[in-house]
């Protein structure tokens, strides 16, 4: 999760967000080379007195200047591109999970099961355990099995919602009467916070989503011990 003064992102926990940092530091590298090119342009201008003459009327520099933004933007589009066709990429998932949002709680359904099904709720501050983040913990988290594709179908039931999870690279509206997709395949155990990222009200702070990510042999008897 994120902590205080934090520049970069969180650390990625999925392929998706792997891809994501990759394509940010590509093309952070290219913004850098833009920006020292211009300031030495401008320093040099501001700090020398001498000009040369063809340079101002040559054909030459017209063109370098028209091809080499070209050849900069296909650079960034290509791979911009690429990412943005992985992530709608939905091959055969394992499980599929109904995430509905709600003023100001989210209610999970894992369709693959019957009757598997339950509202999280934020614990209120007096009642979180030693070790607990604020504002952040659920009474009941979204279990999921690592190393294993997941669908998430997600709506809403009132206004608009977002289910969003920056370690995992996710961010989807849920809106109502509509349901979203997206996917995404968790690559290492743990709990991982993410909060709602569209102004839903009064409450919209105080409803978060925590995921765990545990083996898929304790994944089925977590899943056998709800159902029971």
């Amino acid at each position: 999760m994120a902590h205080p003064l934090q520049l970069g992102f969180q650390d990625a926990m999925s392929p998706i967000m792997e891809e994501l940092l990759h394509f940010h530091d590509h093309t952070l590298m290219i913004v850098f080379l833009i920006s020292t090119m211009v300031l030495y342009i401008i320093t040099s201008m501001m700090t020398t007195k001498l000009t040369h003459t063809n340079t101002m009327n040559a054909q030459e520099v017209e063109i370098i200047w028209t091809i080499l933004p070209a050849i900069v933007l296909i650079t960034i589009a290509l791979p911009s591109l690429r990412v943005l066709y992985l992530m709608d990429e939905i091959n055969n998932p394992y499980l599929t999970i109904k995430a509905m949002g709600h003023q100001w709680y989210w209610t999970y359904e894992y369709t693959d099961y019957e009757n598997l099904e339950f509202d999280s709720y934020m614990i209120p501050t007096q009642d979180l355990l030693k070790g607990y983040f604020r504002l952040l913990e659920v009474d009941h988290r979204m279990v999921v099995p690592m190393e294993s594709p997941i669908r998430m179908l997600i709506s809403a039931e009132d206004v608009l919602h977002s289910w969003a999870m920056p370690s995992l690279g996710v961010k989807t509206d849920a809106i109502p009467g509509r349901l979203n997709q997206t996917t995404f395949t968790m690559t290492r155990p743990g709990i991982f916070y993410g909060q709602c990222s569209e102004i839903c009200g009064a409450n919209h702070s105080f409803m978060p989503i925590v995921v765990e990510s545990i083996p898929l042999k304790h994944f089925e008897n977590w899943s056998s011990l709800m159902l029971s």
